[in-house]
């Protein structure tokens, strides 16, 4: 059971920003295209693998097990289980996580694992009361039924449920994500300015890493059916600063709230990958190796404070390996709402969170900035919901890599009280 799991590679799609429309690829177009060039550099076939692991949030009617309609595109054969897994913002991770489970099982030596989702493809929905009324008009058999429920119909059943909005409302406490975000910046005294300064750092720092190429061999380009490319994240912005991020409007508590657009993650469409071997496989394949997951954890926590998941799955994880926050070399915390890192950050630093909440003697102190982050994160790249777990997990390797660093951690909240932690260590 405490068998290295190696990484031996992985990729991703550009995370495309929804535009209120349905974007330019399916959810397993996106798999596809990101899986396809990563199988192709590695020295096995797809049908080697002994399974395919996706998270996904918010998988098509079409393409429910999309697991397996995707690994059956990959060209793995039918004899290759493919299946899905969904833990909401951590589905990615979680797909990561079943694989590293199996491996130590014994069930697996070689799974390619990842997450996606195409949010701009989110259904627009009928309410129930239209849903109801085509019901009776389909039941109904003569012109004169036919004209009864005609003479029912009102014109506001025609109003559309948005879809994601649903999906990112949390039917335990009823509140939407952004309003969880304005729970922790209440709790821990986070102001607009701070927010927005935060965001308009994310920003910058994923400009400055595209310049610099640092996303690399990360980012698979992709090409839609009339031959347009995308090449990279298309929802960074060079216009994003503080000032300007001030003048958006509240979106989640219109009155009295400062989580606006602007400071939270954007909807966005994207997929990732990584490849998981054990130390036969390894060996039989003679494959590369980037790192190796060490150690996961998952925590549960109140739905209305879900943005604080990352310090309850993270903080097991130190106490297990006797670390400090700032024994880690790279951090990933994924950026649903600056707000809520920005809280993460200080229930770290207060000795009555970290008592009270997290059964620790004293505050485990403050983590340095310049570990956190250093490329941007989804509030300039994009949160695609299923796949964010595994992009953090990912890119957390790529910085190790770059800057010579030993460990990393991945970490992520997610929507209904729940944070997902991973500790890496480069090769």
């Amino acid at each position: 059971m405490n068998q290295p799991i190696y990484v031996i590679d992985g990729a991703r799609t550009p995370f495309l920003k929804a535009r209120n429309r349905p974007g330019p690829f399916a959810a397993s177009d996106l798999a596809v295209q990101a899986g396809r060039p990563l199988l192709m550099r590695l020295p096995f076939a797809p049908e080697d693998l002994d399974e395919v692991i996706l998270g996904c949030a918010s998988p098509s009617v079409d393409e429910v097990n999309i697991g397996r309609v995707v690994a059956l595109r990959l060209g793995c054969g039918l004899d290759v289980p493919g299946w899905t897994v969904m833990r909401n913002c951590a589905s990615g991770m979680q797909a990561l996580d079943s694989a590293i489970a199996n491996i130590r099982l014994g069930r697996a030596e070689l799974v390619l694992a990842g997450g996606v989702d195409a949010l701009s493809r989110v259904p627009l929905l009928f309410s129930d009361a239209m849903v109801l009324w085509l019901s009776n008009w389909y039941a109904a058999k003569s012109l004169g039924q036919k004209a009864q429920a005609l003479a029912r119909f009102k014109l506001g059943y025609l109003a559309p449920v948005i879809g994601i909005m649903k999906g990112l409302t949390d039917p335990m406490v009823g509140l939407l994500m952004g309003q969880t975000a304005e729970n922790l910046a209440f709790r821990f005294g986070i102001t607009r300015r701070e927010m927005d300064e935060f965001s308009a750092h994310s920003h910058q720092r994923v400009l400055a890493a595209q310049k610099l190429h640092y996303f690399g061999r990360e980012i698979v380009p992709l090409f839609d059916r009339d031959g347009n490319l995308y090449a990279a994240d298309d929802g960074v912005r060079e216009d994003s600063t503080a000032e300007n991020l001030a003048k958006l409007k509240p979106f989640f508590d219109r009155k009295y709230g400062n989580v606006t657009a602007g400071n939270s993650s954007q909807i966005t469409d994207g997929a990732a990958w990584l490849v998981l071997a054990s130390e036969a496989a390894v060996a039989k394949y003679h494959l590369p190796v980037l790192g190796c997951v060490v150690d996961s954890e998952w925590a549960g926590l109140d739905p209305a404070h879900m943005g604080l998941g990352p310090v309850h799955a993270a903080t097991p994880i130190l106490e297990r390996h006797k670390l400090g926050l700032n024994d880690i070399d790279a951090w990933e915390i994924n950026e649903a709402f600056a707000a809520q890192v920005i809280a993460c950050l200080r229930a770290w630093a207060d000795a009555d969170y970290c008592r009270s909440e997290l059964g620790l003697d004293a505050a485990l102190g403050h983590l340095d900035p310049a570990k956190l982050n250093i490329d941007g994160g989804a509030i300039a790249l994009g949160h695609p919901v299923g796949a964010s777990g595994a992009r953090i997990v990912l890119h957390v390797l790529s910085v190790l890599r770059r800057t010579g660093g030993k460990r990393g951690l991945a970490s992520i909240c997610i929507g209904g009280g729940l944070g997902g932690a991973m500790l890496i260590e480069a090769a």
